[in-house]
C-alpha cells in the first residue's frame, strides 16, 4: 500500500480528565488527509513508545526516524512531561500511568489491533502497571522493557557511590526527589547527568540532548514522580505481563542497574530475549539507538508480521 509519511497530533483524555499529548508518525494511505486522524494509516504495524521520568516524546527521536518509514509509531508525553499538563497533587500514581496509556490506545488503535509496546524506565513501569488492564491485553502483541525495574529502585540504585544500606537509600531518595529547580543546562549539570544516567563513553552531543530533556521537565512533575518511584512495587504487574517480552539494560546503568533487569527477565512469564549493552548507561534509546530500534523491529517481525502472514 503506497503512502506518504506524516505526523499527526491529537489529545487523549485520561480517566481523571488529564489531557495527554499524542503523536502518530508514519505512512498514511494515499489520499488520506492529515485531519483524517490516525486510523487513515491502518495497514502498517503499530509501535507504541512510552518514555521515562523527566523525558518527553523527543526522547524517542532516533526510533521515530527509523521506524516511521514503515511503521505507525505512536508516542505520547507522560502526564506532567512535554506537552502534557502537570497534574494536580493526586495525579501521581502507577494507576494514573496505566489510565493514560489506555486513553492513548483508545485514541489511536482500532479495536483488536495489535501493537508492539516499548517502555523506557518509567515507560516500562507503565507497561507493568497496565499489564492487567483489558485494553492493554487487547492490543499488546509483544513488549520491550528498556532500562527499567519493578521495585526496590532506590535500594538498588548506584547513583550514590556508597555500600548498600539505609544511608545510601536515604541519600538516593533525597537526590532524586530534590525540590530545587534544575536551572539552565551547564557544563557542570551535564557532568552530573552523565555520571548518574549515561555510560562513561557517551558522545557529548547525546549528553547534551538528554540534559536538555531532563532540564525541561517541570519541577513539580519531576518531584511528584520521584516520590512514586521511591516506593514503587510493580512485581505483581511483571508476573501479569504475559505477552512475549524482551529486556534491555546497559551494563553501566546506575539508575536501574542490571540486577533490576535480571529480576525482570526471571519473573516475566514469557521473556524472549535479554540483552546487556556493554558500557551503556540508563538512557539506552539515546546512547545505543540502533540496538534498541533493532530489538523493536525484531519483535514486530516475529510477533506481528508473522501472525499476519499466517492469517
Amino acid at each position: 500500500m503506497s503512502g506518504v509519511s506524516q505526523v499527526r497530533e491529537l489529545t487523549a483524555v485520561s480517566a481523571d480528565g488529564s489531557r495527554i499529548h499524542v503523536e502518530v508518525h508514519g505512512p498514511v494511505r494515499a489520499g488520506a488527509r492529515a485531519g483524517d486522524g490516525d486510523r487513515g494509516a491502518v495497514g502498517r504495524p503499530a509501535v507504541v513508545l512510552a518514555h521515562g521520568w523527566t523525558c518527553s516524546t523527543r526522547f524517542w527521536a532516533a526510533q521515530i526516524a527509523d521506524l516511521a518509514v514503515d511503521h505507525r509509531v505512536i508516542v505520547y508525553d507522560q502526564r506532567g512531561h512535554g506537552r502534557s499538563p502537570v497534574p494536580g497533587r493526586d495525579g501521581y500514581s502507577t494507576d494514573a500511568l496505566a489510565d493514560d496509556l489506555e486513553a492513548v490506545l483508545a485514541a489511536t488503535l482500532e479495536p483488536g489491533e495489535k501493537a508492539v509496546f516499548a517502555g523506557h524506565s518509567m515507560g516500562g513501569m507503565t507497561l507493568m502497571a497496565a499489564a492487567r488492564r483489558p485494553a492493554f491485553r487487547e492490543h499488546a502483541g509483544a513488549a520491550l522493557l528498556c532500562s527499567t525495574g519493578s521495585s526496590r529502585l532506590t535500594d538498588e540504585s548506584l547513583v550514590v557511590p556508597l555500600r548498600p544500606g539505609r544511608v545510601r537509600t536515604r541519600l538516593t531518595r533525597m537526590i532524586l526527589g530534590a525540590r530545587a529547580p534544575l536551572g539552565p543546562v551547564t557544563p557542570l549539570s551535564k557532568r552530573i547527568l552523565r555520571y548518574a544516567t549515561m555510560g562513561p563513553g557517551s558522545a557529548p552531543e547525546r549528553v547534551t540532548e538528554c540534559a536538555g530533556l531532563v532540564h525541561a521537565c517541570p519541577r513539580l512533575s519531576r518531584v511528584g514522580w520521584a516520590h512514586v518511584l521511591g516506593t514503587l512495587d510493580l512485581d505483581a504487574g511483571v508476573r501479569e505481563l504475559s505477552v512475549p517480552t524482551a529486556v534491555i539494560v546497559g551494563t553501566a546503568d546506575r539508575m536501574t542497574p542490571p540486577v533490576q533487569a535480571r529480576a525482570l527477565a526471571a519473573a516475566l512469564p514469557d521473556c524472549v530475549a535479554f540483552t546487556e549493552l556493554t558500557g551503556m548507561g540508563h538512557m539506552t534509546p539515546v546512547e545505543a539507538p540502533e540496538a534498541v530500534t533493532a530489538a523493536i523491529r525484531e519483535l514486530v517481525t516475529t510477533y506481528l508480521n508473522a501472525k499476519e502472514d499466517v492469517a
